[in-house]
């Protein structure tokens, strides 16, 4: 909420008592069919209990934010979004239906409406939240595993039905050091006895005491030829305000020394080598790099200057904008492995067809994409940021096997 203006703090709250004020209006057609004078008191009394609750709450929020410790702020901050959205989302689908079917009404007849727009509009409001609800309780801890078989003309024959898990966007500090739910997570990863493990970036929100504890539950994963990993741009500790720069820079190191203690190769604009029967791949990594407002501390040139030419490379870097701008028809790197945008945490797929509004800000921004020979995944994410929850977007273990 730091980033946002008071006045932007004030416009939202003036936007959610505009909608609960036309909610409230409605909500009198449905409260009217009930008979029970003191039941219709106490709902009224309830709405605007928890409408006065959740505007002072913001501001105060606004008010004392710099004054609440960091590891309390994020979890305040993301229970606010939920209930933000748990409430807006559905009064304004209840609003829009109830007030066109009245306004429309060529279906039912006068007596009929007094009953079934009511119930209608009720449900419409209802489910919605339902679902958010679910989202939020449920839904971001149902681990879901995407699975991808790419072929590749120039992937060694030594690597054929090479098997690698792909990670991303963990964001720890939302566990709030419930290791038990990652822990699940480890044990779907390890079953699936990977060739390669990699990690494409955002480990944490901003702190490296997010990371307490969490070694004992990554040092569990298991892969055959190497685990590896890049950072994103939550892992730099741009977000914050800290009191010196040596501060921000101890920070830094730690969050880059946890990598070690878990047993990943932090890849820093380098690459290693992997080898099998005299044959070779290159896992080549880069830092963040992103399109502004993004940093881009990423240097594909220095990351791969070394390698030579004809070798099959498979890129990590975190934000998936890098592929289209430095990596498509200007390198001969096969794969790039990505994540960054969650999928946003919210979106639709029907069949093979899914839809989601980062779509508008993203070309790539979900699964697998194809330019030429050259291919690029977009993991949706095992943590969220933000919404503390995920609507139609599961959190994500992807596994990728490479054949010939």
């Amino acid at each position: 909420m730091r980033s946002y203006s008071f006045f932007t703090i004030l416009l939202l709250c003036f936007v959610l008592i505009l909608i609960d004020t036309a909610a409230f209006y409605w909500l009198q057609s449905i409260t009217q069919l009930f008979g029970n004078s003191l039941l219709k008191i106490s709902i009224n009394i309830v709405f605007w209990m928890f409408t006065a609750g959740l505007v002072i709450g913001i501001i105060v929020l606004k008010l004392r934010l710099n004054a609440i410790h960091p590891m309390r702020k994020h979890l305040f901050i993301s229970r606010l979004y939920g209930l933000v959205i748990s409430s807006l989302i559905p009064k304004f689908i209840f609003v829009v239906v109830i007030s066109t079917l009245y306004f429309a009404n060529f279906v039912f007849s006068d007596k009929e409406s007094l009953l079934v727009i009511p119930i209608v509009g009720l449900f419409s409001g209802l489910l919605p939240f339902i679902i958010i609800i679910y989202a939020i309780s449920k839904a971001k801890y149902n681990f879901k595993i995407y699975r991808h078989t790419i072929a590749f003309q120039k992937l060694p024959e030594a690597f054929d039905n090479l098997k690698i898990v792909h990670l991303s966007d963990l964001h720890l500090g939302n566990f709030n050091y419930r290791y038990k739910i990652l822990e699940r997570a480890v044990e779907l990863i390890n079953e699936e006895d990977a060739d390669i493990i990699v990690f494409t970036g955002d480990l944490v929100n901003n702190y490296a005491w997010e990371l307490s504890g969490w070694d004992k539950v990554f040092s569990k994963l298991k892969a055959k030829k190497g685990k590896y990993a890049v950072l994103g741009n939550h892992d730099y500790g741009d977000y914050s305000e800290w009191e010196s720069e040596s501060e921000k820079i101890e920070n830094f190191e730690t969050i880059k020394a946890f990598f070690s203690k878990i047993d990943f190769t932090l890849l820093l604009n380098e690459f290693q080598l992997i080898e099998k029967d005299d044959e070779n791949i290159a896992i080549v990594g880069v830092e963040n790099w992103g399109k502004p407002p993004f940093k881009q501390y990423g240097d594909l040139e220095k990351a791969i200057k070394d390698i030579n030419p004809e070798t099959f490379k498979i890129l990590l870097s975190h934000d998936p904008t890098h592929w289209q701008a430095e990596v498509t028809k200007v390198t001969n790197i096969a794969l790039t492995l990505s994540g960054h945008t969650h999928g946003m945490q919210a979106g639709i797929t029907i069949a093979n067809k899914q839809w989601s509004p980062i779509k508008y800000k993203f070309k790539e921004w979900a699964g697998l994409y194809k330019n030429g020979n050259q291919y690029l995944y977009v993991n949706r994410g095992l943590g969220w940021l933000g919404f503390p929850g995920r609507l139609g977007m599961r959190p994500e273990i992807t596994v990728l096997k490479l054949s010939q």
